[in-house]
């Protein structure tokens, strides 16, 4: 059993401590919160054993744990990743996982350096119908178009517009709409068609906060193109589409794939719903702690190669559109 810990004491821990939980490989041993009242409430949701910290420091030394599951700020990920690598703990960290591409391989280097686990939490790529979505392709025939659709108004947008300095669309914490959710849209691009030719980028950048509050882009390949919307100002219910010669492949929600439609040119059309969990975070939590059992750096599935590639398009995409971050400075020329 991994005994593991979490940073970050929001929804999203909250969900992924329920999907470890159902993994049966994953024990919750120790949460960290800047606020023992915080960190108390969360360690109390699930279990009386759980150990309250306020110091990362001594959690990250800490004997409790085997590895840490991190959600926090996007700018924090990558300086957090490296503290509990150097004392020796597989490492899962929510994306995105670093500020750019070379912030990201530093910290990929070390885990190799150190022989654990990085894995950069990109639960879509594990859950039942996306893994269905791979092996149906070859039934549209050669694809000639994806295109990636995840626009949702966040919760926090009115917050923000209010005046409140909500991390969310704050650029000194790495976020907006493309770190949050638009490589939502660029994770299976990638996964299953490579690293593109070229990167066409745009963004509305928001004037308080400084961050993309939507955006959209057009990426080149030999014999294709893609074409990614994504947004946390407005809201979208279109399915994103994979099309091929011989048809095209409907997905009800590329963030979290429940569904996915196969349509045939030559008039058939197949809904493929998987069972899938409701605390779907347990397929990523399986694939890291797999990726621990056989003792290897990185995941078979959201690879090195893959994770870089995401970070290169993403780094291309905000030089184009004029959003930097503090977290880039270090590595500029």
């Amino acid at each position: 059993m991994i005994r593991y810990a979490t940073i970050g004491t929001g929804f999203i821990t909250d969900a992924f401590i329920k999907g470890a939980a159902r993994s049966n490989e994953m024990k919750l041993a120790a949460v960290y919160s800047r606020t023992e009242e915080k960190g108390r409430h969360l360690a109390r949701q699930h279990g009386e054993d759980v150990m309250i910290f306020t110091d990362l420091e001594k959690l990250a030394a800490s004997t409790l744990i085997d590895a840490v599951y991190i959600a926090s700020p996007n700018s924090m990920h990558a300086p957090q990743a490296k503290l509990f690598l150097q004392h020796g703990k597989h490492v899962l960290v929510e994306k995105a996982a670093a500020s750019n591409a070379m912030e990201l391989t530093e910290v990929m280097n070390l885990a190799e350096e150190k022989g654990l686990v990085f894995m950069e939490a990109m639960k879509s790529l594990t859950m039942p119908a996306y893994l269905l979505l791979k092996e149906n392709l070859e039934r549209i025939g050669r694809i000639r178009k994806y295109i990636g659709i995840y626009c949702q108004y966040s919760s926090r947008y009115d917050r923000h517009k209010s005046g409140e300095p909500v991390n969310t669309f704050q650029r000194k914490f790495s976020n907006g709409a493309l770190m949050d959710i638009g490589i939502y849209c660029l994770y299976p691009l990638v996964d299953l068609f490579g690293e593109p030719e070229k990167v066409k980028a745009q963004a509305t950048i928001l004037e308080d906060g400084g961050v993309d509050g939507s955006g959209s882009m057009l990426l080149q390949y030999k014999d294709m193109e893609a074409a990614l919307m994504y947004s946390k100002i407005s809201d979208s219910h279109l399915p994103s589409e994979i099309q091929g010669e011989k048809g095209s492949i409907l997905i009800d929600r590329i963030g979290s794939p429940r569904e996915i439609t196969v349509i045939l040119r030559d008039g058939t059309k197949e809904v493929l719903r998987p069972d899938t969990v409701k605390e779907d975070m347990v397929y990523e939590a399986l694939e890291f702690a797999k990726t621990i059992r056989e003792k290897r750096s990185f995941s078979l599935i959201n690879h090195r190669h893959l994770a870089l590639s995401v970070h290169r398009v993403m780094d291309e995409a905000r030089e184009q559109v004029g959003l930097s971050f503090p977290g880039d400075e270090p590595y500029r020329k």
